[in-house]
């Protein structure tokens, strides 16, 4: 977990924000004192982990097929 005063903070809070959106939690302190947290939303992580396998299984199923087969198969059905 990473720590950093309120002025770092306000002033690097949209990398922060980039840092807690990559699943990292940061502590906010004022005079070395903990206040607040900036951190990823709970299960957001685990969406887009979900969704990345779903498109990578698909893609196996796809291989070896060219793009011409992909489009005339799609129009049979």
């Amino acid at each position: 977990m990473k720590t950093v005063g309120i002025f770092e903070a306000k002033t690097h809070f949209s990398a922060l924000i980039e840092e807690a959106r990559e699943g990292q939690t940061i502590t906010i302190t004022r005079n070395g004192a903990p206040v607040a947290q900036i951190g990823p939303v709970p299960g957001r992580g685990a969406q887009a982990r979900e969704a990345m396998d779903r498109i990578l299984s698909t893609r196996a199923k796809l291989k070896g097929l060219t793009v011409r087969e992909l489009i005339d198969e799609g129009r049979r059905h």
